[in-house]
């Protein structure tokens, strides 16, 4: 009988608690995605295009300081490099989560963070002029690290502010912006527009103007209520915070629930990565991000982009208009992310995830029979263009957006920053270690390397069937108890003074007072 009180408690609370999509929480989301998430996409893609004439730079810069021309080896070497430095920054950028979030807040961390990419945008827009293509790989790095907090920041700053009910869809924003850049890029990058020898140094510089955009307009918008509210032990301006997001006065309800957060969570205190990796009570929400985010950037993503070109030509697409096929394969990816954006809250989190892995596992599959059979059998070629389309679809729905709001949503305040930290290290070192070996892989094994694809997307969905549970419209503190049941540890909670919030006039204020001097 208790068990269905609080169940129907926690189900009047939840219709009651439902929020809307304000204006302030769509220019919010809008501004941090533009202004962060679309560059880490541009700059995944942005170097493709005038790859060529990028070359044709290095050498010619060579060649003018030391008279002779660079030899293949070594212009190799530092190709790999420029693209290399990329996700390597990104690594070390998720390195600066923690102590940034927590000292900087999630809208000081991402105010900061634009000062490496404007600097990045200077450099590498002026290098041709400077002659240096150091300045180039340099600034890789740099925009690696820009790209390596906005990815973990974006999403954690979003799914904070959001309502419960519309946390997948925001979380879900950061993602779809990267898609964005990514086809901008592709469209840009375009040989009549900017992907040629005099474009280049432009195409690359565009990346400052969206970080100048955020850095001009954010400082306008609220910090994360949370942030304030349990980190700052603001209760005043966590509320005002609210109470802007939300377009009403009445906040209540989730003041309640942060203080039900925060007495949760209260006698473990902030957690490090180090405390984070060895407390029994988040286990399994460590293992789960770990796995996701490996799943998600080991499961051939890349390979599949990079097999694209030579698909579409073996299908008798002429060399000139692979790079406008290119530019529709990005357009589906932004539209079936979009997609995600308005179905995750109906669908839940779990039905994204499963199928987006099981539709690029049955794509890998059937990809390597097509790949095999395409010089024999006619209609193959074709079908590798269907199992890329596909793969495309499954990634974008579920296995490149769900991740990160998975992290959002499996860990409480205390822990999430170091959660972050965690997950974006995994998915950084996976990027660039598929970039690393797939070369290698392909040599060695052809079109069987999408079977270990295959495989490691299987293996993912499997272990989202049977550990990873639905979050759709559960407050932090109901996936927490979810959670607690599997990793077996009971869950702490001041029952009496959630009762005096009822009660008390006041009360609120008061315990603010407590909660603060607890920090």
């Amino acid at each position: 009988m208790k068990l269905k009180g609080g169940e129907q408690e926690s189900s009047d609370r939840s219709e009651g608690a439902k929020g809307k999509m304000t204006i302030s929480l769509a220019l919010v989301a809008l501004i941090s995605a533009f202004g962060s998430s679309f560059q880490y996409g541009y700059n995944v893609s942005v170097i493709n295009s005038p790859a060529p004439y990028m070359q044709d730079f290095y050498n010619q810069t060579y060649l003018d300081r030391t008279g002779k021309p660079m030899n293949s080896a070594f212009q190799t070497l530092l190709w790999s490099l420029t693209v290399s430095m990329f996700p390597l920054g990104g690594f070390f950028g998720s390195l600066l989560v923690y102590p940034m979030v927590n000292n900087c807040g999630r809208k000081g961390t991402l105010l900061i963070n634009n000062l490496f990419s404007i600097s990045a945008a200077i450099l590498m827009g002026t290098s041709e002029l400077a002659k240096t293509f150091e300045a180039i790989i340099i600034s890789r790095f740099i925009m690696g690290i820009y790209a390596g907090l906005a990815s973990n920041v974006v999403p954690m700053f979003l799914g904070e502010m959001s309502p419960r009910n519309l946390r997948g869809a925001t979380g879900i924003i950061p993602q779809l912006f990267i898609t964005v850049g990514i086809l901008v890029a592709q469209i840009l990058g375009l040989n009549s527009i900017l992907g040629n020898v005099e474009g280049w140094p432009v195409l690359l510089g565009l990346t400052g103007i969206p970080s100048l955009i955020q850095l001009l307009t954010l400082p306008f918008f609220p910090e994360s209520p949370r942030y304030l509210l349990l980190q700052k032990g603001n209760e005043e301006q966590a509320r005002q915070a609210l109470q802007r997001l939300r377009g009403c006065d009445d906040v209540d309800d989730e003041i309640e629930e942060m203080f039900q957060e925060g007495q949760s969570e209260k006698e473990e205190g902030q957690f490090s990565v180090l405390s984070l990796c060895t407390f029994r009570g988040l286990r399994w929400q460590l293992i789960s991000i770990i796995v996701m985010m490996m799943g998600q950037q080991l499961s051939g993503v890349n390979a599949v982009f990079y097999y694209a070109d030579r698909i579409f030509e073996s299908a008798g697409v002429q060399s000139s208009s692979i790079q406008y096929v290119t530019v529709s394969i990005g357009a589906i990816n932004v539209v079936m992310t979009l997609l995600a954006v308005f179905i995750v809250e109906s669908l839940g989190r779990r039905i994204l995830l499963l199928a987006g892995f099981l539709l690029c596992c049955a794509s890998c599959a059937v990809l390597t029979l097509a790949l095999n059979l395409q010089t024999t059998v006619s209609w193959m070629s074709y079908l590798s263009i269907a199992c890329v389309i596909l793969y495309i679809i499954g990634h974008a729905i579920g296995a490149s957006p769900v991740p990160f709001v998975m992290i959002t949503e499996m860990f409480l305040q205390s822990s999430r920053p170091a959660a972050f930290m965690v997950g974006g290290s995994v998915h950084w070192l996976s990027n660039f270690t598929v970039g690393l070996v797939f070369l290698y892989m392909e040599a060695g094994l052809g079109p069987y390397s999408f079977l270990i694809f295959c495989a490691i997307c299987l293996a993912t969905a499997l272990y989202i069937f049977f550990i990873v549970p639905e979050t759709k419209n559960k407050t932090f503190m109901e996936i927490n108890r979810i959670m607690a049941k599997r990793n077996k540890v009971e869950i702490q909670e001041n029952k009496e003074e959630l009762k005096d919030f009822c009660a008390v006039p006041g009360g609120l204020q008061e315990r603010t007072m407590s909660f603060s001097s607890q920090l």
